[in-house]
């Protein structure tokens, strides 16, 4: 084997110990909770790689709690309703940024694009007084407000790029033959933006779905919080006890549809966001 061969080799032996490297380092925490969810509160704290039973104690104890399961609807409701609404509001807008000219196209979008860089913790207080001034305290509705506040940039930046990306022979097809800009965007440019779509859906439901502070910050009861701060908010047998089964349970339960969800959408997620990436 001559030094040129040796070094590939070498390489590629490399390249793939830092891929085996990177999904140990992401696969394998979900992994252990995997497997401590299924070990009974005696077990729970003796380290091993595959537990010697597999006991169903710790779902059990989650799926009879009421509360819990008001968390997983609320969750439901209110992550696809937020999809909807920034998918409605996203391709509307983007049919104006990305086909209509105007003076200060540019500048919108990148207010746009700069209302995204602000950490939730910096408009958590002015975003209180608007959901208590709207009367939406403890109600889905204020946390369907908030995430769609924060997940409508994205959404309105990657169709905007894809629908810069369409023919304009179809738009002008369409408007020779009396089309509406609606029926434009609905019968035209819609089926071609599945791909953005699914990716920018994706995201704002995986967003809505494990969003903590919000959802903390808005809801009082029980029977309105959301599914990250049902789980916060799971409390042992004593005030000194952290229970771990029914939280690694529990992790499990909203997590597997989440990645169920990106392995059906894969393709169409990479798709949609290298849509624009190459013009041509």
């Amino acid at each position: 084997m001559t030094s040129r061969q040796l070094s590939k080799f070498a390489k590629r032996i490399g390249f793939w110990l830092l891929v085996a490297l990177v999904v140990f380092y992401a696969v394998f925490p979900f992994y252990y909770a995997v497997i401590t969810s299924f070990k009974p509160s005696s077990e729970l704290f003796r380290v091993e790689l595959w537990p010697s039973r597999f006991d169903l104690s710790n779902y059990a104890q989650i799926f009879s709690q009421r509360s819990f399961l008001q968390a997983i609807v609320n969750s439901i409701i209110v992550a696809v309703s937020v999809v909807g609404i920034a998918l409605l509001l996203g391709i509307t807008a983007s049919y104006a940024l990305g086909r209509v000219r105007f003076r200060g196209r540019s500048t919108v979008l990148l207010v746009i694009l700069g209302v995204s860089m602000f950490p939730q913790v910096a408009v958590l207080s002015g975003l209180f007084e608007v959901i208590r001034a709207l009367n939406l305290y403890n109600n889905p509705a204020g946390l369907i407000l908030s995430y769609t506040i924060f997940t409508l940039p994205f959404t309105v930046w990657v169709l905007t790029t894809f629908m810069r990306q369409l023919p304009m022979e179809l738009e002008e097809a369409a408007i020779m033959d009396g089309a509406t800009p609606w029926v434009t965007i609905t019968k035209v440019f819609l089926p071609l933006m599945w791909p953005a779509m699914a990716t920018t859906g994706l995201l704002a439901f995986i967003a809505a779905w494990n969003e903590f502070l919000f959802a903390l910050t808005f809801t009082l009861t029980d029977s309105q919080r959301t599914v990250p701060v049902a789980i916060a908010l799971l409390s042992g047998g004593s005030a000194y006890e952290l229970p771990w089964g029914p939280i690694m349970a529990a992790s499990v339960v909203v997590t597997v549809p989440l990645v169920i969800l990106v392995i059906i959408f894969q393709r169409r997620i990479v798709s949609g966001l290298t849509a624009g990436a190459v013009k041509g």
